[in-house]
């Protein structure tokens, strides 16, 4: 097996994992670490993709990693304290 073998099978299997960890819907921690091996295997497409030449595929992962990138936020670092930014969502007395 090749090198580039190799990673778009990596690429395919972490892909086919995350979706199993979102789809689970285990609560945001699962899903969230579902986006971080998303992630993962968008990067290796990428790498994949522009050794073989396959700009469609390097341009669709990367608006993928994107997306990702923003599940991770979403999922794993916002607060959900149910705080606004501007001040407590406790009324003032």
């Amino acid at each position: 097996m090749e090198f580039l073998d190799i990673l778009k099978w990596s690429a395919s299997i972490t892909g086919m994992f995350a979706a199993i960890l979102v789809a689970l819907n285990a609560g945001a921690k699962v899903t969230g670490w579902g986006f971080v091996i998303f992630s993962l295997s968008s990067l290796i497409w990428i790498t994949a993709s522009a050794i073989d030449g396959n700009d469609p595929l390097v341009a669709q992962n990367l608006v993928l990693l994107g997306i990702n990138l923003f599940g991770i936020y979403r999922y794993l670092f916002r607060d959900r304290s149910g705080r606004s930014e501007k001040g407590s969502s406790e009324p003032s007395s």
